[in-house]
């Protein structure tokens, strides 16, 4: 149809913004956790269990929304997830306890976990309407948005007050919401697979996927999902203990610990802008393979290096390895199962990255922080296994 490939690449450039908002709004939230937390007089307790409103929030909401999507529409959902998102991030600041906080947070958590269900399952469909492996560039977006959100906030952490900051990334919000919006609500994803069919073979697989074969879909669903569980573990890890783990086993300066992540950080939004042209010449597969490999020879590094520098290099590594595995995962969960299966992968994804950081503390406790860091790479290598060992499976 004429302007069909115009529809197509102003939705990618919609979705792209909402991947992109989704990272920069939940940065803007965590680099004021501190102030928060000062705020509200918590304890470092109490503000634990006040976070795990984020937690049960996205969760729970992650499994509702692949109905939601079903009913009424992904490009809808994703639309009315950006308001309440751009909503609740404005609502820490005006708690005086951790109770509040946390059923608050329950509502940040919810719009966090919808948004993320609805915009990855908008993808699926879009990927395969362009019939191009695009996916990892949409979630290079979401760690664009992180990396310009943290540094932001902690550019205005001393001049902005927590309320005066969050509600800042309300009105941003709202405004991206509004303008990326439009294009969502007027081209709806059942037009996108009507105008640029799949492929003849692979068509009918996809529509009966769910339908036709449910158990073997399922069990593939589940398998993707181990994969992105594996993957977000590491991230999560990361994000909480790499910076310690420079400074205390590396003797690094505060400052230089920092950095530590920031490489991983990068790296992995590097693996991901360039992950299109890496699906395209390896293909899924190879992809999920040789990148949990790389990723475990990396947190090895990282993990054990005697010196800092080249710690940093397995950090790098690692973020490169790691950078396509969840990407990769969704697409196929929801190519499988709809937005249900991104639901399930979502969810799997989600769980690993709560898991990480507290299973690495529980680790470093029983042995040492290098030896517990090394379950990363091990994770690593597991995700990579999985997609070795099901890959007939997964593609016939």
């Amino acid at each position: 149809m004429p302007g069909n490939g115009n529809d197509l690449t102003r939705l990618r450039i919609a979705l792209t913004t909402f991947f992109a908002l989704d990272g920069f709004i939940f940065a803007g939230w965590v680099v004021r956790i501190p102030a928060i937390k000062h705020q509200t007089g918590a304890s470092a307790s109490g503000l634990g269990l006040a976070l795990l409103g984020v937690s049960a929030g996205a969760v729970v909401t992650m499994m509702i929304t692949g109905r939601l999507c079903r009913r009424y529409g992904n490009h809808k959902v994703t639309v009315v997830c950006g308001i309440l998102l751009s909503l609740s991030v404005a609502l820490p600041p005006l708690t005086h306890s951790a109770l509040t906080l946390g059923a608050v947070l329950l509502v940040f958590g919810a719009a966090y976990g919808g948004i993320n269900v609805a915009f990855n399952s908008a993808a699926v469909d879009l990927v395969r309407a362009l019939r191009r492996p695009v996916m990892p560039s949409f979630h290079a977006a979401f760690s664009l948005g992180g990396m310009i959100g943290a540094g932001l906030g902690g550019l205005v952490a001393g001049a902005l007050s927590p309320t005066r900051h969050l509600l800042g990334l309300t009105l941003i919000g709202l405004l991206v919401t509004a303008l990326a919006g439009r294009t969502l609500l007027r081209v709806e994803a059942p037009a996108l697979r009507v105008e640029a069919p799949a492929p003849a073979q692979s068509a009918p697989r996809a529509e009966s996927s769910p339908r036709g074969a449910k158990p073997h879909a399922r069990g593939l669903v589940v398998i993707f999902g181990l994969i992105a569980l594996c993957t977000a573990y590491g991230e999560g890890a990361l994000a909480d203990w790499s910076a310690l783990h420079l400074e205390q086993d590396l003797d690094a300066s505060p400052g230089v610990a920092a950095v530590g992540y920031s490489c991983f950080a990068l790296a992995m939004t590097i693996g991901r802008l360039t992950g299109s042209r890496l699906l395209e010449r390896l293909g899924q597969t190879r992809t999920l393979v040789y990148g949990g490999t790389t990723a475990s020879i990396g947190m090895l590094l990282g993990a054990l290096a005697p010196a800092l520098w080249v710690a940093l290099i397995g950090f790098v590594v690692t973020g490169l390895g790691l950078a396509n595995l969840f990407p990769v995962a969704v697409e196929r969960a929801g190519t499988l199962a709809g937005p249900d299966g991104v639901a399930v992968a979502s969810t799997f994804g989600y769980g690993g990255m709560l898991l990480g950081p507290p299973a690495i503390g529980f680790m470093a406790d029983w042995f040492s922080l290098p030896v517990a860091l090394t379950s990363v790479a091990a994770l690593a290598a597991t995700a990579a296994a999985i997609a070795l060992l099901t890959r007939r499976t997964a593609t016939g």
